[in-house]
């Protein structure tokens, strides 16, 4: 087995809110000064930044895993985490399909930007990106599923766009694999607070939208960085594990 330290919430600038300095390059650089060695890029509602981090990361010790997040209609937050590109432009496919058709304002929104493996400069995404899916939080689960992905709804703690301030509860025909708490609380305060998450499995991030926010907290006990490992390691099976490091 291997350990991995993982932030599995990570941001580039395609996302309007991420900080400009979130290039592929400086995002390898930071993961790796900081002993990450397992990240996933999770744009919101966006995927097109992935290759570019993935390959920014070749020959290095840092594993990049493909992702969204995803806004549902409920206008809450859910990663969606998938072990190709093929499965994740699958996801995006179908995204796309129910995003509402309008443009980005960069001068109100921010910029959107794609870029390559050095930073620079390819294009601006025009479709607005901040925008609520037509997508029920079921559909996108069982979408994830049948691309055999992960789905954890994010920042679950947070009153913008978690889960518990826009539903109240955790919803009982979803299969949820894990669910994401921010930063600003422990595991023990999460539990104390809402108790019905008592028996899934947590990990620990907030969003990456700047360099800064790297945490690397959620420590995994792996064979390989793949969603199968980290569905077992989710669940304490075969072996595989997760601990939580606390910030101090």
């Amino acid at each position: 087995m291997n350990i991995y330290r993982a932030d599995l919430h990570v941001h580039t600038v395609l996302s309007p809110c991420a900080g400009v300095e979130m290039i592929p390059p400086l995002i390898v650089r930071e993961a790796i000064q900081r002993n990450i060695n397992l990240i996933a890029i999770t744009d919101h509602n966006a995927s097109a930044n992935i290759t570019a981090v993935q390959k920014a990361a070749r020959g290095t010790s840092l594993t990049v895993l493909p992702g969204i997040e995803l806004q549902t209609e409920e206008d809450v937050h859910s990663l969606c985490l998938f072990d190709t590109l093929d499965q994740v432009q699958a996801f995006q496919a179908f995204i796309n399909t129910k995003l509402p058709p309008i443009k980005n304002r960069p001068d109100f929104f921010g910029e959107q930007f794609i870029v390559d493996e050095t930073g620079d400069f390819i294009r601006r995404e025009e479709q607005l990106l901040i925008l609520s899916v037509k997508i029920s939080l079921k559909e996108a689960q069982n979408k994830v599923d049948e691309l055999h992905g992960i789905f954890i709804p994010a920042h679950i703690d947070r009153k913008a766009y978690g889960l518990f301030s826009h539903l109240g509860m955790l919803p009982r025909d979803i299969h949820i694999d894990a669910l994401e708490i921010s930063r600003h609380l422990s595991l023990n305060e999460a539990i104390i607070r809402y108790p019905q998450i008592r028996n899934f499995p947590l990990v620990q991030n907030g969003d990456v939208h700047f360099l800064a926010d790297f945490l690397g907290a959620n420590i995994f006990n792996l064979a390989s960085p793949t969603i199968t490992e980290l569905k077992l390691a989710l669940n304490n099976l075969n072996g595989r594990s997760l601990k939580i490091k606390q910030s101090a």
